[in-house]
Parts: C-alpha cells; structure tokens; sequence
C-alpha cells in the first residue's frame, strides 16, 4: 500500500419520467480479451407498455470526471476508445407490446503489441417517441411540442489480457457541512493507471489516541484510465475532534492505495 501525507484540514461550510423502452439487465459489460481476438455480446431491449415501441442504436465515447462532468464524444475520437473495434445489428428496433429484443454486438479487438490496459465506448438504446420525425408510427397531425426521449448507456469495456497496470491519485479532500446538519468528507479519485477498476473505497478513522472508530464507506464507483469520481462519505455521528483519516482504494489482489490526513470535525 502506498500512502501520501497531506495536511489537516478543516471544516468547509459549504423528473425522472418513466420510459417506454428499457435495458435488461446491466448497463456495463466487461471482457478480457487478446489482441487479434473476436468476441460477441447481447443487450436485452424491453418494451414496457401495451403498445408497439421503437428505439434507434448506435455508439458514442464516454468521459467522465468527479466535477461531474460527462461527455459523449464522436465514436472513436478518444484514445482509449474500442467503439471502432464494434459493430453491431440492428440500428433500429420494432417491439411489440411487452416484448423484448436482442441487440447483438460484436468486438474485434486490432492486432498488434501495442495494446495495453482497458478500452471503453458505450452503445446507446434511445426511445423513439411517436412525435417524432424518426418513427414509423407518427401522426402526420401531430403538433408541435416538447418531447421527451429517455436513452440508456451500455458500457462495452475491453481488458487487454495481461497488461496494464493500476495508480490512482487522491485529489481535493475536505470536510464539508451539509446545509440541514452534519457533515461528509468528500475526496477525489482519479484513475492514472491504465486499467479500469471498480475499488471498494472506504475510510478508516483514528483518534488522538489511536483507536479506530471504524470504517466509513463510500460507493463502488467504475473507474476508467483518465476518467475521475467523487467519494462523498457521511461523517455526521463522529464526534467533535482532531482525528487520522486512512483513505484506502482497494481495487484487489495487489492494488490497494491509501492516503493519510488529519481531520478537523
């Protein structure tokens, strides 16, 4: 484990609709595979409702950042992107009433040595309301309006077996007050490596006198090479005091990071 000492650090004061379509099962679909290698995969399209469905396919990058920031990029404008390496089929889906549908999609990874760690993009599953130019289905009395299409994003990561490796960096850590009482440390974890991971995060915390008061845990975020998230951690119950904080990144096996402050409650 490798620590970094920083400084004390002191308080801070500081329609969802439902859809029509959706994805079965998970949003995320990982594989190890070897360069020259060919695999495929399956995404599940639902059609929730009583009546025909439409929903349009296709690829965009992904980025995001602990600022919240997130961006769809052109497909393959990225360097870690594998959206080239994908096709798919269909682009366009008809449900029937309560029905479900494949999408299959297929990944060859390019050959070559110089491929290492993980490379990602997403497949969108996007709605088609009937108001829209886009569907089969659409009223040529409609009129115009506001319309509302939910999209979903599946992650299709590729892990270049036996390569890549695993670093994080800690940034911004800071203890902030919430505005209807108590309190959360709140720190940044950027991926530096060159490997995806989803660490468990959690943080250990040591009184004056040495004595854990436990473990506080944060959320399980996917992580990819140069992408960042935000660990929002409740420290509401723990008493007024000056304590040691052990940040700890577990991604398994040998990939555990840490660092180490002191926190003024």
């Amino acid at each position: 484990m490798k620590f970094l000492i920083l400084p004390v650090l002191g308080l801070l004061v500081c329609s969802f609709a439902p859809g029509q379509v959706s994805v079965v099962g998970e949003l995320s679909q990982d594989r190890e595979a070897s360069p020259g290698e060919e695999y495929r995969g399956t995404i599940l399209v639902r059609n929730d409702t009583d009546e025909p469905q439409e929903a349009k396919v296709y690829q965009t990058d992904y980025l995001f950042f602990s600022d919240g920031t997130n961006r769809y990029d052109e497909p393959g404008s990225h360097p870690r992107s594998n959206a080239r390496w994908i096709t798919f089929s269909p682009a366009y889906v008809t449900l029937p009433p309560n029905a479900t549908v494949s999408v299959s999609y297929s990944v060859a990874v390019p050959q070559g040595g110089s491929l290492r760690g993980t490379y990602w993009s997403m497949l969108m599953i996007e709605g088609i309301p009937k108001s829209s130019a886009e569907s089969s289905r659409r009223d040529a009395k409609a009129e115009m309006g506001i319309m509302q299409a939910i999209r979903y994003g599946i992650q299709i990561a590729t892990h270049i077996a036996g390569t890549g490796s695993r670093t994080v960096e800690f940034e911004n850590p800071r203890i902030l007050a919430r505005d209807k009482g108590g309190r959360v440390f709140q720190i940044d974890i950027k991926n530096t490596g060159d490997l995806g991971m989803r660490p468990e995060v959690y943080v250990e915390l040591f009184n004056e006198q040495g004595v854990s008061l436990g473990k506080f845990s944060g959320v399980r975020y996917r992580i990819y090479p140069g992408t960042s998230v935000r660990q929002t951690i409740d420290m509401s119950q723990v008493p007024k005091g000056t304590y040691k904080a052990l940040v700890v990144v577990d991604a398994g096996g040998d990939d555990v990071f840490g660092a180490q402050y002191t926190l003024q409650m």
